[in-house]
Formats: structure tokens, sequence, C-alpha cells
């Protein structure tokens, strides 16, 4: 299964960054999980949106050839930071390539929470119309205090955390598989 992941923190060893790539080496027998950088995507610009450049090019052929939409994202002020907010708004226009694209969602902080606020904008942004890609209800990840869960080199020191992240990914690859029998019988 072939998933894309969009995190949305920018920095070298962003502790979300960590998290998708735990995911992409722990599930690989799973999951074929590829790291998308969102550094070089321009702000969105609807007088450039017919003829994007190379970049966003690149990224609307990625998610649309991606089975699933893995969204990585830490929380800036109560939401989603902005660097993943102008992906979604290219990916959101022209070809659409989000519209019915299966979407998961995880996020990490080293405030209690995690990202519960950031992923509710997210979930509310991703079933916009312009939108409109379908998650799983229940299997969001939440890694409070990440900064004592996972160490510099990406590894999950968490055994809770471990558990439930094998759980999540279970759970997901069985609701992939329904989606894509309840696709083909269409």
């Amino acid at each position: 299964m072939k998933i894309v992941a969009l995190v949305g923190s920018t920095r070298n060893n962003s502790y979300n960054l960590r998290l998708a790539q735990y995911v992409q080496n722990k599930y690989q027998e799973q999951l074929n999980v590829e790291i998308l950088n969102l550094k070089e995507i321009p702000f969105y610009d609807q007088d450039i949106e017919v003829d994007p450049p190379a970049a966003v090019k690149e990224l609307a052929h990625k998610v649309a050839e991606a089975d699933a939409v893995l969204w990585v994202t830490p929380e800036y002020n109560y939401s989603i930071p902005g660097v993943l907010k102008n992906a979604i708004d290219w990916l959101s226009r022209g070809e659409r390539v989000l519209v019915g694209k299966p979407s998961w969602i995880m996020g990490a902080s080293m405030g209690g929470l995690g990202t519960v606020r950031a992923q509710q904008h997210l979930r509310d942004i991703l079933f916009s119309p312009g939108v409109s890609s379908p998650l799983l209800p229940g299997n969001e990840v939440y890694v409070g205090l990440v900064h004592e869960k996972i160490d510099e080199e990406g590894n999950l020191n968490h055994e809770a955390t471990e558990l439930f992240l094998d759980v999540v990914v279970n759970n997901f690859v069985k609701w992939m598989k329904q989606q894509k029998a309840a696709s083909a019988v269409k």
C-alpha cells in the first residue's frame, strides 16, 4: 500500500518528522511510506493555479498516485501549521487530487494533549467540499510529551505508544482493504 506522508513541520529534526519516519521504518512490510518535502512548495497563488510551479505539480502527482495520505501535524496556536494548509490549498485546486483520497492523521507535541486541536481543524479542512478526503473515525494518533518518547534517531521508547501505533496501523490497513473492495464493487 503506497502512502504519502505530509509533515506539517519543516524543521530538520522535528518530532513530527521523526514520528513519520518511525511509521515509515517500523511498518515498511505493510506500508510503503514516502515522506514528501513541503519546503519547496510556494505560497498558494490563484493567479498561477492553472499552471503551477514544478514543485506543486510533483506534489500533486505523488498524492494522486498514492493510495492514501498520512498527515503528520504539529500544533501551532491551536491549529495546523501554514505549510500544511498551503499544501492542502494547492491540492484542492485544479485536479483536486484529494477528493476521495483516504487520509490518516497523527501528530506529536511536547504538550500533554498532543495535537488534538490541530487535528480537529485538519479534519474540518479535509471534509470541506474541495477536499472531501475520507478518514477512518477514531483512529487518530495524539503523541503528547513526545520529547520523552522518541529519541534523536527516531526510536520510539514508549511501549504503550508503540502498541497503540500497532493497533492504529492495523485498523488503517484493514479499512483501506475495505475501501478498495467497496470501490471494486461499484
